[in-house]
């Protein structure tokens, strides 16, 4: 096992325990505090039982979305690492670092890599301050879930920036999704350190962050999503990678700024 699998088991166990009601608090008020959470639309800190719990919140007040079928909304609150268009099979981990599309989806997403080629993608970086549950940017039917065991390294801009094909590296869940139009899109859920799972709430079989060396494949002929829909939830910050079939979306520009959980990021192309 990588130390960084290692390390983030232990942070694991750490943030699951539920320790005496007033210790707890003082864990959870004194996270808030560090980090600069903001609360606002969250239950106060010490309401939550574990920093596991204050890690997975849910929102008390719900965000408000444009319905329309031709936006597609941010599925999470994040940065915007990288975006634009994927050329030769390649995405932008980072400015100057590229990967190959089709080592991240792997080999058992091999019939739509043309579709892909030369269609959009977006990077979004959930920091541990930020809210860390994912959601559906649109309305979509789940066709195949990818579970690829990997390392546990840091997502941050600095290791960005330093470890080569970082995402490939790292152990991931790839959604293969087919909108409303009949187009392809995929969502790539990417670990990180202190990452001690993600969680999937329409598929329970997967365990992240556990001694597994093969990759598992999940495909599904009757699973929908509605726009907003909660599609899981990191155990801490990470990263989710969105992938476009060629031709089908517009993105607004979002380099390196600030989105939210239920903002506009594109619009649909006819």
């Amino acid at each position: 096992m990588h130390i960084s699998n290692l390390i983030s088991q232990y942070f694991g166990r750490f943030a699951k325990k539920e320790f005496p009601s007033f210790i707890q608090s003082f864990i959870n008020n004194a996270y808030v505090k560090l980090l600069g959470l903001d609360m606002s639309e969250f239950k106060a800190a010490k309401h939550y039982k574990s920093l596991n719990a204050l890690f997975t919140r849910k929102l008390e007040i719900n965000r408000e979305f444009i319905n329309d079928e031709d936006y597609i909304i941010s599925p999470c609150d994040s940065l915007i690492t990288e975006q634009g268009l994927i050329r030769d099979s390649k995405a932008f981990q980072i400015k100057g670092m590229k990967y190959e599309v089709e080592e991240l989806l792997t080999y058992y997403c091999k019939e739509n890599f043309e579709k892909i080629n030369a269609g959009s993608f977006m990077n979004f970086y959930l920091s541990p301050k930020d809210y860390h549950r994912y959601h559906a940017p649109c309305d979509f039917k789940v066709s195949k879930l990818i579970h690829v065991p990997g390392k546990l390294y840091p997502v941050n801009l600095k290791y960005l920036k330093k470890e080569f094909e970082l995402f490939i590296q790292n152990e991931r869940v790839v959604l293969e999704c087919i909108d409303n139009n009949g187009k392809l899109f995929y969502m790539v859920f990417v670990g990180a350190l202190n990452v001690g799972e993600m969680v999937f709430e329409f598929e329970p079989r997967v365990e992240t962050n556990k001694d597994a060396s093969d990759i598992k494949v999940y495909e599904y002929e009757d699973i929908s999503m509605s726009k907003g829909d909660c599609l899981g939830y990191f155990k801490m910050g990470s990263t989710v990678v969105m992938l476009w079939e060629n031709d089908t979306v517009h993105l607004e520009n979002f380099l390196n700024q600030k989105v939210k959980f239920g903002q506009k990021i594109a619009n649909k192309l006819k």
